[in-house]
């Protein structure tokens, strides 16, 4: 009998959620996993990416985390998982969830049940998106910008090396019907990991979402804030929340703040199936160390939506790092900047974008010499180019740089040169640049058919 299956037999009326990390593959707290571990919890969720690192992980289709430390976090939820045997969750896999991140985070999972002679069901879900079907959405006018004013074209998504959607629960129901014991999943929200098993299971889905919304953070919500593993209890009525780190605490003010995290609006948040609202929510605190919540409300959506993630590459990077401690350099910067960057550009030809940014201070002098009552006193300087070539973004940035350093104007009291280096070489090639082509909302009545599973045995 699978994980899945022991669980919906036995359908329990007090369900215990363990988050075992925040962000899999930056290493987890094992002494928090193995006291959330020893609370008998009936299923293991794990959030394993973000949109968060940018535009790079999903355009190239790596991973931001390292892969011993990745591994070495899937083996130990995984042989936990299998040893207790109940369901293991993981979704955005791999950092972004495209078809290269879920594939990678696939081999590790089968690398470690071979390794740990591991047998068990083992799903997938895939987040992959045509552009032809977010096309449809573009000329339909049903593609809208999220939070922002990003131009999108059918052109740059037929450019994207990667689109993905992020799923809520229906395709983890999906895969749940397949009576797994362990689901990975490709972009998903983080909710939907934590929320599909007690939906399923007939709780209340005003407080499955609310609690959902904060333990796929950890123990982000507690005082002080970490990434130790957390147990969320959850009841008829609510859910209680503590952290396996005896030393964070799970206060009601700590809890209902989290509703601050990442949220424009603290009392409503919108997901694929529906609406959450916090106003009416209660926070009682138990002890000093947990917290019970409940009275939140839940509305179904009328019609589904989908976030869509998409990333194309715009060029190659190359970065010129530099300070100055010149009091005039610093006050004419924007125009010897302007200067720099006409000459390069009549000595170095081919396309390229130059982006300077001038950042504030303690990159020269150590911070413990300057006194914060007195003006800024230095900048660090950071010029990036953009270019359609490795060795004409370098080229430029390696003139920039020589340019920048010998500029002259009124006032210069040394010739010798106005900048420092915080080493050399100065100029570095930061590889290939991506940007998010796509960053928008769109109807998805077709939702079931967009994320498939599939469904093997190890």
């Amino acid at each position: 009998m699978s994980a899945v299956q022991a669980l919906l037999k036995r359908r329990p009326s007090t369900l215990r959620v363990l988050s075992a990390s925040g962000q899999l593959g930056y290493g987890i707290p094992h002494k928090a996993l193995a006291a959330g571990l020893a609370r008998n919890p009936d299923f293991i969720g794990c959030d394993m990416g973000s949109v968060d690192p940018g535009p790079a992980y999903l355009g190239s289709g790596e991973m931001a985390t390292s892969p011993a430390v990745t591994r070495g976090d899937l083996a130990a939820v995984l042989t936990a998982a299998r040893r207790l045997n109940i369901p293991l969750i993981i979704g955005t896999a791999g950092t972004s969830g495209a078809g290269p991140h879920l594939d990678a985070t696939l081999d590790m999972i089968r690398s470690i049940a071979a390794e740990h002679n591991l047998h068990f069901r083992l799903a997938s879900i895939r987040a992959d998106l045509k552009a032809d079907r977010v096309i449809q959405a573009l000329e339909a006018n049903t593609l809208v910008p999220l939070g922002g004013d990003l131009s999108v074209s059918a052109q740059d998504l037929r450019a994207s090396t990667h689109i993905v959607g992020q799923m809520g629960c229906a395709p983890f129901e999906q895969a749940l019907a397949l009576e797994p014991d362990v689901i990975i999943a490709g972009r998903a929200c983080d909710t939907a990991v934590f929320a599909s098993i007690p939906k399923m299971l007939g709780f209340n889905m005003a407080n499955v979402m609310h609690m959902a919304k904060i333990i796929e953070c950890t123990s982000i919500c507690c005082e002080p804030g970490g990434r130790d593993a957390m147990l969320a209890t959850l009841d008829a009525k609510g859910f209680e929340l503590e952290s396996m780190n005896p030393e964070r605490r799970a206060t009601p003010l700590s809890v209902a703040a989290h509703s601050l995290y990442e949220q424009a609006d603290p009392v409503s948040f919108t997901e694929p199936d529906g609406t959450l609202k916090v106003d009416t929510a209660t926070y009682r605190a138990l002890d000093d160390r947990r917290t019970y919540v409940s009275g939140a409300t839940w509305q179904d959506a009328t019609h589904t939506t989908i976030k869509v993630e998409a990333s194309m590459l715009v060029g190659h990077r190359a970065v010129l790092l530099a300070g100055t401690a010149d009091p005039k350099v610093i006050q004419r910067l924007p125009e010897l900047i302007a200067t720099v960057e006409s000459t390069t550009r009549a000595l170095v030809p081919g396309e390229y974008q130059i982006y300077p940014r001038l950042y504030g201070i303690d990159g020269v002098y150590p911070q413990q010499n300057r006194n914060v009552s007195t003006p800024v006193r230095e900048s660090f300087i950071l010029i990036e180019v953009i270019a359609q070539t490795p060795d004409l973004a370098l080229a430029a940035a390696k003139t920039f740089k020589q340019f920048l350093l010998h500029q002259g104007f009124n006032g210069r009291q040394c010739t010798g040169g106005n900048l420092a280096f915080p080493f050399t070489p100065p100029e570095l090639a930061a590889g290939k640049a991506y940007r998010f082509s796509a960053y928008h909302v769109m109807p998805a009545a077709d939702h079931r058919d967009l994320f498939p599973v599939t469904i093997e045995t190890l």
